[in-house]
């Protein structure tokens, strides 16, 4: 019985394609997007996928490969040498390869490339009778030394750049293509001095060796430490692995009728639909995203005085890349992100993928897209990565604010940030920590930078264009770059940046403008965003989608007007303790605490209680009759007392007691656990004179609206930290008691329900019986959090990332609520509840309110609310039409 052997290598090109588009998962999107090229006709260079399988394996069996692995690619490397008529490590007919890796999910410049593969001191020489052009073959061969060194053999990048920049000065040059073939000789020979020295070892001249040890080098490369922060920031798991695309080389590099570029099918800062990207004559792909060289503009209509456009240097391959465009953005049916290279005039695709864009592209690019009839609404709405609206929904640059212009560069990624200036990653990443605000210096970023890229506020590059490194990681991560700004000299040793006659010292302050690619020293004053147009009509499609309703959490009256602008449905959240620390109230606060007895206690109540009044009327008017949650007083009191000896006899003088009474009080108060101690519901047994205030103000206050209006609002009153049915019940008496004297008092009765928060796991396990004197739940997921781990989360931070990094938690269960754990307490408490009373409104208003993956959860669960911070509403608003359209998705598959 022959045994079935495992297919871990795919051909693409030369009319020979086994792998698709649906293969992304196992050939990763590079491979999956060449062989789909391929399918449809567009001109891809032959070559071969190692399937991410293999990736797996490699790491699953100490780096070593499935022993079948070598035999095919070995059959599949003559399939490529039989569709171009070269052969791998020929002496006078070399085939030349390409490297690189390819993740399922794009990771731009996160993981290693090798070009010009196969070539050494023999196949150099076959190379120059070939191509009949020395300077080329030199040229090649220096980039390989200088990749594969790098890349495999671990030797610093900027120790070949130094080489370089020595034989430009010796042969009284700025460009690298001004160096002649002998001189390109000669880098070669010094290039392979310092492998030597660096390695102790010769630069390895056998073309079987070099492919072998590359393929590693892409593999070993998914667990470097860049790829490993990438993944880390955008949620990629590292089980995927990642393939490896092994590619016939076409070349760039070969002359003035060569060139390579990368565009994208609309523009991926502003969504326009305009043909969009940069290209170099004579080059290779990473002379334009390394931003070694300052690229060219594609069009005619793009180039300023003194450029040269691919349409004006090379008519013939941009016309085709014209139909390029246009067959790729219909077959994907979304923006494209194309590499290309043309050799000798034709033109060659080397990668395709959806585009990284701006928050504004990705919402113009959808909804156009869906106006137009390419996709449906549905379509556009799961388009956008609910978390990147958050670009949208912070300041910018006030037009009329005073500012002192230093410089331009190229507007890489819209936004505004001001803050200090650092030159190091490193730096921008530990003074981040520390809170501070940083803008990122740089006169190129590598990906190395990442880390520090993700902590600055902001970036700026001295060198690249649109389409470099820095330019890409920025627009994903939602950072303000500006790029390319040729008229700022940075001076590392220095640490000092000069533009526009100023010099400017580490620490001082810059403000960038993404948006305009402008530089000003000092800080700018900022706008609010507004939201208005693509956003607005994405937002309209949103809700009519939708079936969960999104609230905020809010509590002051700047909270609540930001929240209904930004289509907040009511409030789920009022945490009425935020309001006892505004300083005309505090002392009332204090001098309720200090009380020695309930008389005490009801005279401090009696000066919050207008004060209290006067929040829920304001609260009230700006939710104009939406559905406003009333958190009653939650916190321990010792809270709201001072620590310091200094402030403790501050408080005792303005209330007229002795410092040892206060120093007795704050003792008898303080606790060794307070989060769990006498907070909620506990406060208000025991000190049922609190709620009853509060209860009062809020019935008040919704008359007083209801007779403004004509319409009283239906304020729900929420008791915290209940764990039995008959804390509710006592505190919903209380409540009760309250109305019905105010109704009496005032000649006027009001709708109200009163609920409770599930924050602890015995309330979720009871909440059938709850349920009973309840008129709603809402899920307190910071407390059921904390209360479920027993972790603490001000303290949790200290180690929870290295439990996310061991895998022992996938996220941070703050962020994102925990389904296993967390998730089923919430799951049997809405269960139970509604077993009991069928119509119990259930909501979540911890922080879990605004994180999509959490909102996925309560859309399955049959919540009827999330609520949020005011600034995560819109998120919430997509994010909740996205669940929609997924249960709906799951139900029909």
């Amino acid at each position: 019985m022959n045994e079935v052997t495992t297919k871990w290598v795919y051909n693409f090109g030369a009319g020979h394609d086994e792998g698709r588009a649906e293969l992304r998962n196992l050939l990763g999107g590079k491979g999956a997007n060449l062989a789909e090229m391929a399918n449809i006709g567009l001109p891809v260079p032959p070559g071969f996928t190692i399937t991410t399988d293999v990736c797996t394996a490699f790491y699953a069996n100490g780096s070593r490969y499935p022993a079948d692995l070598e035999a095919q690619v070995h059959e599949a490397l003559a399939r490529v040498e039989r569709a171009v008529g070269l052969k791998f490590g020929d002496a006078t007919k070399p085939l030349l390869v390409s490297v690189r890796s390819g993740a399922r999910v794009s990771m731009p410049g996160m993981m290693d490339t090798v070009l010009n593969l196969g070539l050494n001191d023999e196949t150099v020489r076959g190379l120059v009778a070939a191509s009949g052009d020395e300077r080329f073959a030199w040229d090649s061969y220096r980039r390989f030394i200088q990749m594969f060194g790098s890349v495999v053999l671990g030797v610093d990048h900027h120790r070949f750049e130094e080489i370089i920049e020595q034989a430009k000065i010796d042969a009284g040059v700025v460009e690298d293509t001004a160096l002649t073939a002998h001189q390109w000789e000669e880098v070669v020979e010094a290039y392979q001095s310092l492998v030597l020295n660096e390695t102790g070892k010769p630069f390895p001249q056998s073309p079987a060796e070099q492919l072998w040890s590359a393929i590693g080098a892409v593999f070993g490369s998914w667990m470097n430490t860049r790829a490993i922060t990438y993944r880390r920031l955008h949620d990629i798991p590292s089980e995927w692995g990642t393939a490896v695309n092994v590619q016939a080389m076409v070349f760039g590099n070969m002359g003035t009728d060569c060139a390579t570029g990368v565009c994208f099918t609309r523009d991926p800062s502003t969504g326009e639909n305009i043909f969009y990207g940069e290209f170099l004559v004579n080059a290779q792909g990473e002379d334009v995203v390394a931003g070694i060289r300052t690229p060219q503009p594609l069009s005619k209509l793009r180039a300023k005085p003194g450029e040269v456009s691919m349409e004006e240097a090379l008519p013939e391959a941009y016309g085709e890349l014209l139909r390029v465009r246009e067959t790729l953005e219909n077959h994907y049916k979304d923006m494209q992100d194309i590499e290309f290279t043309v050799q000798s005039n034709k033109l060659y695709m080397l990668q395709t993928r959806s585009g990284k864009r701006t928050a504004p592209a990705s919402l113009r690019i959808a909804v156009e897209m869906a106006e137009s009839g390419l996709i449906s609404r549905e379509e556009a709405i799961t388009r956008i990565n609910p978390a990147s609206l958050d670009q949208l929904l912070h300041p910018m640059l006030d037009p009329n604010a005073k500012r002192v212009l230093i410089s331009r560069g190229l507007p890489a990624s819209p936004g505004a940030a001001s803050g200090l200036v650092v030159f190091s990653a490193d730096e921008a990443e530990m003074r981040s920590q520390k809170g501070e605000a940083v803008i990122l210096v740089r006169v190129e970023t590598s990906p190395e930078d990442i880390h520090g890229m993700h902590a600055a506020r902001g970036i700026l590059t001295t060198r690249g264009g649109m389409t470099s490194h820095a330019a890409v990681v920025a627009r994903g991560m939602g950072r303000p770059c500006v790029s390319g700004a040729g008229g700022v000299a940075v001076d590392y040793g220095s640490q000092t940046l000069s533009a526009g006659g100023r010099m400017i010292r580490a620490g001082e302050v810059i403000t960038i403008d993404g948006a305009t690619g402008e530089i000003f020293a000092g800080y700018v004053a900022m706008i609010e965003p507004k939201v208005s147009g693509h956003f607005g009509t994405m937002m309209t499609w949103a809700d009519d989608v939708r079936t969960l309703a999104v609230r905020t959490n809010a509590e002051t009256p700047l909270d609540a007007e930001t929240a209904r602008r930004f289509g907040a449905e009511g409030i789920g959240l009022c945490r009425t303790e935020h309001m006892f620390f505004d300083p005309s109230r505090i002392g009332a606060v204090r001098q309720m605490i200090m009380a020695a007895d309930e008389d005490g206690r009801r005279s401090a109540l009696e000066k919050l209680l207008p004060f209290q009044r006067d929040d829920f009327v304001a609260l009230f008017r700006i939710m104009a009759g939406l559905p406003v949650t009333i958190r009653l007083l939650d916190p321990p009191l010792h809270e709201f007392l001072p620590h310091g000896e200094h402030e403790l006899a501050e408080v005792a003088t303005a209330l007229g007691v002795d410092m040892a009474t206060m120093q007795r009080r704050a003792a008898d108060l303080s606790e060794a656990n307070p989060m769990l101690g006498h907070r909620g519901c506990r406060l208000g047994i025991t000190y049922p004179e609190i709620y009853e205030m509060q209860a009062q103000a809020i019935f008040e206050a919704a008359i007083i609206v209801g007779e403004e209006t004509g319409a009283a609002p239906v304020p729900e009153i929420m008791i915290p930290l209940v764990s039995s049915r008959r804390e509710l019940e006592i505190t919903r008496a209380q409540v009760d008691r309250i109305a019905k004297e105010v109704f009496s008092a005032k000649g006027k009765r009001i709708e109200y329900q009163v609920g409770t928060m599930i924050e602890l796991p015995r309330a979720a396990l009871l909440a059938d019986r709850i349920a009973e004197v309840g008129d709603f739940f809402s899920f307190g997921t910071n407390d059921l959090t904390q209360t479920t781990y027993g972790l603490s989360r001000d303290d949790a931070g200290k180690f929870l990332p290295k439990y996310v990094e061991s895998g022992i938690f996938d996220k941070d269960p703050f962020i994102s609520l925990d389904r296993d754990g967390v998730g089923l307490l919430v799951r049997i408490a809405a269960e139970k509840g509604r077993q009991t009373k069928p119509a119990l409104k259930l909501g979540i208003c911890g922080e879990h309110g605004g994180d999509p993956a959490s909102i996925a959860f309560c859309q399955e669960i049959g919540l009827d609310y999330v609520s949020c911070s005011p600034y995560r509403v819109p998120v919430a608003r997509l994010a909740a039409a996205q669940a929609a359209i997924g249960t709906r998705t799951d139900r029909t598959a």
